[in-house]
């Protein structure tokens, strides 16, 4: 596996992140550091919550369009997938798509051998390649796809949605160098609904979201040092119309302090740490955010009750 992010590096950019967040007028923490090993494995479990209809309504729209949803990328090629998960929607395209080499991207080196390994002793045809990479960031692909296409980008989950939208511009347009020209993205899009619903869909009645959320202050304490009181905070999920995105917050239950790296931090009693945005897009909105990137929106899959959208950009 290339591994573009030593323990070393990591550790010290995720203090820096963290510090640089909890010591901000208006506290937050990165939603990329959500995914150890512990938070990759509780999204899991988020993913098969009755309340949480994206990954299986995403599911569905895959399988139901995946020999459509190939012939538009081309068969063969290159699949490309920053952020990758546990590769159970990739599998679909996978199959469908046959590429010669897959190459699954994601911070989390060891859950990315662990899923990487599995990928390539079911599918024996396709090179695996994985990447331990922040895909937030610079990106070298490897050697093996040098000239080779077509090249499809893969980003499931309405993950672009956790991205403000100048930024999310600012990724779509950085990956379309890693695709080429005449590149393709699918990108697993989360469409607007009722804040009833949405709010529901990331604070469910398990409370497995909430420990999905606490999880990161977890991490924090094990890997940085610090002495986070995790009891001392409460999940909170909720819509903003204006912005039209579900934020989820951390409250602190009382005054307290912490210190996380041999640095000295407080909370106030009910303060919040942002940490996760989930946009949600229409049709159209989106065809901007594309259209900023220098993209443009080929094809839209939806499903019947128009909850979610997995949509084909083609690099212009």
């Amino acid at each position: 596996m290339a591994d573009s992010v030593t323990t070393e590096d990591f550790r010290d950019q995720f203090l820096r992140d963290v510090l640089a967040g909890l010591t901000a007028p208006e506290k937050s923490l990165p939603c990329k550091y959500f995914y150890d090993e512990a938070g990759s494995k509780l999204f899991e479990r988020i993913c098969e919550l009755p309340e949480y209809y994206p990954t299986r309504t995403e599911r569905a729209i895959l399988a139901d369009n995946a020999e459509a949803i190939a012939a538009a990328c081309g068969r063969g090629g290159a699949l490309i997938e920053p952020g990758a998960g546990s590769g159970e929607k990739t599998r679909l395209l996978l199959k469908a798509i046959a590429p010669a080499v897959f190459v699954p991207i994601d911070i989390s080196a060891d859950y990315l051998r662990a899923v990487a390994s599995e990928i390539a002793a079911d599918f024996p045809k396709t090179e695996v390649v994985p990447v331990a990479a922040d895909f937030t960031g610079p990106m070298t692909l490897p050697e093996s796809l040098s000239g080779l296409t077509p090249r499809t980008l893969f980003f499931p989950g309405s993950t672009i949605g956790n991205f403000t939208p100048g930024r999310a511009t600012e990724l779509l347009r950085g990956w379309s160098e890693l695709v080429g020209g005449g590149g393709r993205m699918l990108i697993g899009v989360d469409l607007v609904k009722s804040a009833e619903q949405l709010e529901a869909a990331y604070d469910d009645a398990a409370g497995v979201t909430a420990e999905f959320n606490v999880n990161l202050l977890r991490r924090i304490n094990r890997e940085l040092d610090a002495d986070l009181d995790v009891d001392a905070f409460r999940h909170r999920a909720v819509f903003d119309a204006e912005t039209s995105r579900v934020e989820m917050h951390l409250v602190s239950l009382r005054e307290q302090k912490a210190v996380i790296g041999g640095r000295k931090v407080d909370f106030a009693e009910g303060e919040s740490v942002h940490t996760e945005n989930s946009h949600k897009y229409t049709p159209e909105s989106f065809a901007g955010i594309a259209s900023d990137a220098g993209l443009r929106v080929e094809r839209i899959w939806t499903d019947a009750d128009r909850l979610f959208s997995v949509q084909l950009l083609r690099v212009v």
